[in-house]
């Protein structure tokens, strides 16, 4: 059970990410700040990610609009863009970073097996006659 003081803490810190500045504003006295800033900040670690999740989670559908209205209402392209680009990656749309190359068979097949496949192909295995049989 956590007292008003802590549960001021856990959100004050959320806020600033500073222990020392967030125990002030929970009301803990400036001269024990720094020291109880940082117990306060150990002893509710797994409590201020847990507030700081919900936090951000409460700020999307904000942040969403804004990119929205970056889109809508920019001057600048490059603007436009970025806020293009943020929100499809946002929406889980983000653009492949690594394109997957497969090996043709050409490439890992030797010389004798690419004539062979070159005479079943064309009736000969010859590359000066290839001009010819394209015609």
């Amino acid at each position: 059970m956590r007292t008003e003081k802590q549960e001021a803490f856990i959100e004050a810190f959320c806020l600033t990410g500073n222990a020392a500045k967030a125990a002030e504003m929970a009301g803990y006295s400036e001269k024990a700040s720094k020291q109880k800033g940082y117990a306060l900040k150990k002893q509710f670690a797994e409590e201020i990610a847990e507030k700081t999740r919900e936090m951000m989670a409460d700020a999307v559908p904000g942040v969403l609009a804004k990119l929205h209205e970056l889109i809508e209402v920019s001057s600048s392209d490059a603007v436009k863009l970025g806020a293009i680009k943020d929100f499809l990656d946002r929406a889980g749309l983000k653009p492949v970073d690594r394109v997957e190359q497969k090996v043709s068979h050409v490439e890992s097949a030797s010389l004798d097996e690419l004539r062979r496949e070159l005479e079943a192909l064309t009736g000969s295995s010859e590359p000066e006659e290839l001009p010819e049989l394209m015609n």
